[in-house]
């Protein structure tokens, strides 16, 4: 239904105190709040083992935490926790531990039944055009055809991560991407050419992707792709107008 002027859009993520815990008494992070808008480039900073990939799998359901998840104003459970994930789609930072190669990855994800029922009958969502979609975005990332029959573990971290990520956009049918740290195995060229795709995605009328949170490190990468910035610090989370390091645990207003 299309929003009539002056109505509220609603948001198309939204985190409400998302907590994690290693075990009773320690936890990782608690009460993390925030909202995720059409457009957005949310960047998720922080020091190495604050958290930053954890809170991508809870949002995914991928791991257990407590608090509220609404994707569309609704709960994962309420779409169906395949289909959430089918539609808010985690990319971790290395696909070794998937089972064959990048061709079986694709032949597995469009035999899911989430994948079916979001495409039906529709040919984009076949095996055939996916991976004519995957190849041809591989191709402009450096990737040749061959190395999508390769085993995952005979291809090079960059090249895994280059495939894994194309994968993802060529099946077309995630919203949101949650993606950690996707170009961290790449040259700075190759890894400028993965950011100017995604950033040109989120504004392509024929992709699906509408959104992205995107772990990185670089803050120059942060500044080039980010239209917002969150800083996971002592296990709470903070939004700030600047995505540079900060000496202080507490760098600008806690979010929610």
């Amino acid at each position: 239904m299309t929003p009539r002027p002056g109505d509220m859009q609603i948001p198309i993520l939204e985190l409400s105190r998302i907590s994690c815990y290693l075990e009773k008494g320690s936890n990782i992070f608690s009460d993390i709040s925030f909202t995720l808008n059409e457009g957005d480039i949310l960047v998720l900073q922080g020091r190495s083992g604050s958290g930053k990939s954890t809170l991508l799998k809870c949002i995914a359901h991928l791991v257990m935490h407590s608090g509220e998840i609404l994707y569309r104003g609704s709960s994962p459970q309420m779409h169906g926790i395949p289909m959430f994930r089918t539609r808010v789609m985690y990319v971790p930072q290395r696909p070794s531990l998937l089972p064959g190669g990048p061709y079986d990855f694709l032949e597995a994800i469009t035999n899911l039944n989430a994948h079916k029922t979001l495409f039906q009958d529709n040919i984009e969502g076949s095996t055939k055009e996916i991976s004519k979609r995957a190849f041809e975005i591989g191709e402009a990332w450096g990737i040749e055809p061959d190395l999508w029959a390769r085993n995952w573990i005979n291809l090079s971290g960059g090249e895994g991560q280059r495939i894994l990520l194309a994968a993802a956009l060529a099946l077309n049918s995630a919203e949101v991407l949650l993606l950690d740290e996707p170009t961290s195995a790449l040259d700075s060229e190759t890894s400028r050419l993965v950011e100017e795709f995604l950033v040109n995605a989120i504004r392509s009328s024929t992709l699906s992707v509408k959104a992205v949170v995107w772990i990185t490190h670089s803050p120059e990468q942060s500044r080039r792709v980010g239209t917002r910035f969150i800083f996971l610090s002592g296990g709470a989370c903070y939004e700030r107008e600047d995505p540079s390091p900060s000496p202080s645990p507490h760098p600008a207003t806690p979010v929610g």
